[in-house]
């Protein structure tokens, strides 16, 4: 039996600035499956902005090449390729002067869709995000909270029914809980939407808790792949070994901390 294509797949790519002296990217390698999520993780300046940037185009590399469903990105026009991938970025970027719904019914109106078929993907996905259609339709993003906007933010990725979503750290700028539970809700979407998912993050904790494989980058090079528990309990690597021990020391602490007897 043949094996399933790649959804995304990086082939020796390199990237490199300033006239070749400064490389970013490094002879990186990488596939990612239909309906996987991968987390892709590391320390600021190590190049995992650059590698998701590479699959919609926003960057082209300097060496080797970038397949999306076996298709050389290259040989795709770059406009329609953004079109049919979602892309969530932390800060969100809704237009202020925009209600929600039109936030929302930007790509499909470039695509051309007539008013019905938006107005009710609009309405569709505002449910889907868990936002009040009655409430939240009409808002403008000064009117939401920074939970609501990157609620909407995944919709409007969302809007034009890609398979690819990329996201760079979406989740960072909000408070742990709202965090938490759009992180939870995010992946629900990604499983029940049969998505395929690639995210940006610094946090080693929410990789672990979202992903299905983790992707380690530093200095510019993917020094270890693989699934949360091999990284935690498999690894030969001293910072990856460090890096993925940072959950596990998290998580014994809770531990010790929600079993301790309680005073007097």
């Amino acid at each position: 039996m043949t094996e399933a294509r790649p959804a995304i797949s990086f082939h020796d790519v390199s990237k490199r600035y300033d006239d070749g002296r400064v490389t970013v990217l490094d002879r990186v390698s990488l596939s990612v499956a239909a309906h996987e999520f991968i987390a892709v993780v590391g320390p600021s300046g190590s190049g995992k902005t650059t590698l998701l940037r590479l699959v919609n185009r926003l960057v082209d590399p300097s060496a080797g090449r970038v397949q999306v469903d076996g298709q050389d990105v290259h040989t795709v026009d770059a406009v329609m390729l953004r079109r049919r991938i979602g892309y969530v970025f932390q800060g969100v970027g809704l237009f202020p002067h925009m209600t929600v719904a039109e936030n929302i019914a930007i790509t499909p109106k470039l695509l051309g869709w007539d008013e019905a078929r938006m107005a009710a993907r609009v309405d569709e996905l505002i449910e889907l995000v868990r936002l009040d259609r009655g409430k939240h339709r009409d808002r403008y993003p000064s009117q939401l909270s920074g939970g609501e906007g990157q609620r909407v933010g995944v919709a409007r990725a969302l809007a034009a029914k890609p398979h690819i979503v990329l996201m760079d750290e979406p989740f960072g700028a909000l408070d742990p809980l709202t965090r938490d539970a759009l992180g939870q809700d995010y992946r629900r979407l990604h499983d029940e939407l049969g998505l395929t998912t690639v995210m940006i993050t610094h946090d080693t904790l929410e990789a672990v808790l979202l992903a299905d494989r983790i992707a380690i980058v530093r200095s510019g090079r993917i020094v270890a792949a693989g699934t949360p528990h091999t990284l935690m309990n498999d690894t030969q690597d001293d910072y990856v070994r460090e890096l993925m021990a940072t959950p596990r020391r998290q998580a014994e602490r809770l531990s010790a901390l929600v079993d301790r007897p309680a005073p007097g």
